[in-house]
């Protein structure tokens, strides 16, 4: 298909199907003149992926970038496949993390000690613990009273998510890699929604509301 048919089957302009292409979104169609190239139904699919993680998932274009990049990188082990689709999320300064020296001296925080007293096996010198640290303390400027008991309720039910999580991830590296990333970006959403869906029910139970 031309050009102009992948723009009308992924409901995009022209002109946004070809700024993919520049920036490398979109990989290059067949060349059928100088000018001009066909694609297929891998285009189809790649554009339709774009617009969930940046539509979806609230991706800017050039995290949606990193995480291409993750989808298309050789095979990594198994054990390091969470933590480097993770880190495609977080910026071009996390894709890897710091030196094991650096991570074991990692200065002392909330949320390390709160994964620590949980004995949550989790790298010190993660960013993601210096995110739930800004999180948290976004909470409590905001009055919202998330003390430890209440975090420890809300890991217990998370880390149930998680056994979900894990145990669907595919044996095959690649696979592995594609379902993490694309599970943490596009399946948060329908947690969100979940969580909505459930303070109403929950409220309907325990008060009586209609």
């Amino acid at each position: 298909m031309r050009i102009s048919a992948l723009a009308e089957r992924t409901d995009l302009p022209v002109a946004t199907v070809k700024y993919y292409l520049r920036a490398g979104l979109l990989h290059p169609g067949t060349a059928t003149s100088r000018t001009q190239a066909t694609y297929d139904e891998s285009h189809v699919e790649r554009v339709r992926l774009v617009r969930a993680l940046s539509e979806v998932g609230g991706l800017s274009l050039a995290t949606v970038g990193r995480v291409l990049e993750a989808l298309e990188e050789p095979e990594v082990e198994r054990l390091g496949v969470l933590g480097a689709a993770q880190r495609s999320l977080l910026g071009p300064d996390l894709v890897t993390l710091p030196p094991e020296a650096e991570r074991s001296a990692a200065p002392a925080s909330r949320a390390r000690e709160f994964v620590r007293a949980r004995g949550w096996r989790v790298d010190p010198g993660d960013p993601v613990l210096d995110h739930l640290d800004a999180a948290w303390q976004a909470c409590d400027d905001a009055g919202l009273g998330l003390d430890e008991e209440r975090m420890d309720a809300y890991a217990d039910a998370v880390e149930q998510v998680a056994v979900v999580d894990v145990e669907s991830v595919p044996a095959e590296p690649h696979a592995a890699v594609r379902q993490v990333v694309l599970g943490t970006v596009l399946v948060d959403p329908v947690l969100a929604a979940l969580r909505r869906l459930a303070q109403q029910h929950v409220s309907v139970i325990r008060h009586g509301a209609g």
